[in-house]
């Protein structure tokens, strides 16, 4: 697969899950996430979806909890929402880029003073 068809079908996936997170999932244990990216194998058969969750590491695990529990559901919303030979599984995983720059943000605050 090429890899610009390979990168309209990442972000398609990314597309879809958010909008199901955004309004399809009930699981009180998905708060607030934003799905950063998704990477895909180039078969298809395995997608891994880096989230972003507010809150604390407790909350954080909970939302991938939440997640992975959920991701039958949200397989079958890509599945129904994209034809596509084959529907990745999906694998979550938490993007702490967000985390890393506010360390490097208040560290740099410190050096400053």
């Amino acid at each position: 697969m090429s890899s610009d068809r390979l990168a309209r079908v990442e972000e398609a996936i990314r597309e879809v899950i958010a909008d199901a997170l955004a309004g399809d999932i009930k699981d009180p244990r998905v708060g607030f996430v934003t799905v950063t990216d998704v990477r895909t194998s180039p078969d298809l058969r395995h997608a891994h979806v880096h989230v972003s969750v507010l809150g604390d590491e407790r909350e954080r695990e909970d939302c991938l909890q939440g997640l992975r529990s959920a991701h039958g559901f949200l397989q079958r919303q890509i599945a129904a929402q994209l034809r596509l030979k084959r529907t990745p599984e999906l694998e979550f995983h938490y993007d702490n880029t967000t985390d890393n720059a506010m360390r490097i943000e208040a560290l740099l605050r410190e050096e400053r003073r």
